[in-house]
């Protein structure tokens, strides 16, 4: 009962279901301990885009975004390396990532790739098409939805043969093949491919007025896979709103932080209405 009356207290206590505007440095400090659930993020990485003057306090934020997660939640952090002109990678996404286990206590708990189109030529390098979906963890992560959409080769060998074939015995009667209980359906493997690009990323037309989105359904799948319906999900450099949205649209509580007024209205607009038949209103507080 105690650990219920605390919990609701931290909850009462936090911007639920809201985007703040400031910089997360400075947000984050007001957050209780062990408050927020799962974090779906990607920073401002090696000043890649120029948002109205913000300075990136990584390792302000990194340490804030470690006290403010419950023990057992995960973090996802979606970044990529920048080459210079005339140089070689900036290596940030790693110097983060060791940042974040040796000096914050974060697990690294597995290294995803997002997969993307890759877009632009390149005249010296390999075109680019793909960046780090880091999966941190405070300890051992407690939720752990892992998607199951990986199709099992064999079990459609065996439907396909199970369909076009059958077993004739020798009193010329025939029976079906048997079925081995193989299921359909593997758990996803670690490299994620999804469309990106105007109108591939989002449905959103509203959404590609921010400069740098990552997809919707990246976004949604990782909510599903480290979060559970109540649960308080966070994105500190909330941007379009993307996370948001997709938190919101499976009924978890969200919060997002942005530095930007104007983006932050942006993501308010993509929270307020999930799609054309759904209120945000309807998904938190849905009637019956």
């Amino acid at each position: 009962m105690l650990e219920s009356v605390a919990e609701y207290r931290k909850e009462m206590s936090l911007p639920l279901n809201s985007v703040v505007v400031g910089d997360s440095a400075d947000v984050l400090k007001t957050f209780p301990d062990g408050s927020i659930h799962c974090v779906v993020t990607s920073p401002p990485y090696d000043a890649a885009r120029v948002y109205n003057g913000f300075v990136f306090r990584f390792e302000e934020i990194a340490k804030e975004l470690y006290r403010v997660l419950v023990d057992g939640g995960s973090m996802i952090w979606v970044v990529q390396n920048t080459v210079p002109d005339g140089e070689g990678e900036t290596l940030t996404a790693q110097d983060q990532s060791i940042f974040f286990v040796r000096q914050c206590g974060f697990w690294l708990y597995d290294t995803l790739i997002y997969a993307k189109d890759a877009r632009y030529p390149e005249e010296t390098r390999y075109r680019q098409a793909w960046e780090y979906m880091f999966h941190f963890t405070k300890g051992k992560p407690k939720t752990t939805n892992l998607l199951k959409d990986h199709k099992t080769v064999s079990y459609w060998v065996h439907k396909w043969r199970r369909n076009h074939s059958s077993n004739r015995q020798e009193d010329g009667t025939v029976s079906e093949t048997k079925d081995y209980g193989v299921h359909p359906f593997q758990t996803r493997e670690n490299v994620w491919y999804y469309a990106n690009g105007f109108m591939k990323s989002s449905k959103d037309k509203i959404a590609f007025e921010h400069p740098a989105i990552f997809p919707d359904a990246l976004a949604e799948d990782h909510v599903l896979s480290w979060s559970n319906p109540g649960d308080i999900v966070l994105d500190p450099f909330a941007g379009s709103g993307t996370t948001l949205k997709a938190a919101a649209k499976h009924r978890r509580k969200w919060i997002g932080i942005e530095i930007s007024e104007e983006y932050a209205a942006l993501a308010r607009k993509r929270t307020v209405k999930i799609d054309q038949n759904e209120t945000l209103t309807d998904l938190l507080f849905p009637s019956g």
